[in-house]
């Protein structure tokens, strides 16, 4: 699954999906979906990419 990470506010972040889906998450949702794809938030990228 090819997601990208955007950064939109303090405490939000909008995950684009290579389908062009995207959903807004908080930060306890984003480390939820993170763990769910096997993805630290250390930097870790596997199939994504991530920008602020």
């Amino acid at each position: 699954m090819g997601f990208q990470l955007k950064r939109i506010n303090p405490n939000q972040t909008q995950v684009y999906f290579a389908d062009g889906r995207f959903e807004t998450l908080t930060d306890e949702e984003l480390e939820d979906f993170l763990s769910q794809v096997s993805i630290s938030e250390s930097g870790e990228e596997l199939g994504s990419n991530l920008t602020e």
